[in-house]
């Protein structure tokens, strides 16, 4: 990772967008070997909306990207590469500055969170037990009673039985989709 290292503050949302358009001018203008690396950190969400489970990357710090450059980036740097690197970045569509140089140690710091928030162990489960009488809050099956027959802690799914026109029907459901009765 030689080189030199910069936060860019960009427009919120156009993180990706700043950095295929950043790889494709500098590959462009003969510059990729200038512009060595554009990275965007990235943590994974699991996000929960009606009912669904949902999991996609979010940018860690939205609004700024790394970007990682062979010379130091000055609008008046001797080197004619540094200028014309320094010009790339600045002119490219959203960015709207280049804010610091960071340290190797700053950029391994930064990327360590991104990959630290990902790799934390999923929720624990709510506190459920096998013949526990509990409500359907969520989904198809709102507001009927189940008991739970069994547990699968590695999905965080709920075996349940309930009852439909006086028939036992199992369904399977995510252990938010229910409450203790």
């Amino acid at each position: 990772m030689d080189g030199f290292w910069y936060i860019l503050h960009i427009y919120s949302g156009h993180e990706k967008k700043v950095k295929v358009n950043l790889e494709q001018r500098a590959r462009a203008l003969g510059l990729d070997q200038e512009v060595c690396q554009v990275i965007v950190p990235t943590k994974e969400v699991v996000e929960i909306k009606n009912g669904k489970k949902r999991t996609f990357e979010r940018p860690s710090y939205p609004g700024y990207l790394l970007v990682q450059t062979a010379h130091e980036l000055r609008a008046d740097a001797p080197n004619e590469e540094s200028q014309q690197s320094w010009h790339l970045i600045q002119d490219t569509p959203s960015v709207m500055d280049i804010i610091a140089p960071l340290t190797e140690a700053e950029v391994q710091h930064i990327l360590n969170l991104s990959t630290d928030e990902e790799q934390q162990p999923a929720p624990p489960m709510v506190e459920h037990a096998v013949g526990d009488k509990v409500r359907v809050i969520d989904g198809p099956f709102k507001e009927f009673p189940a008991e739970i027959n069994a547990i699968d802690e590695g999905r965080q799914r709920l075996h349940l039985t309930i009852s439909i026109l006086g028939r036992s029907t199992p369904i399977e459901l995510d252990h938010y989709q229910v409450e203790k009765i």
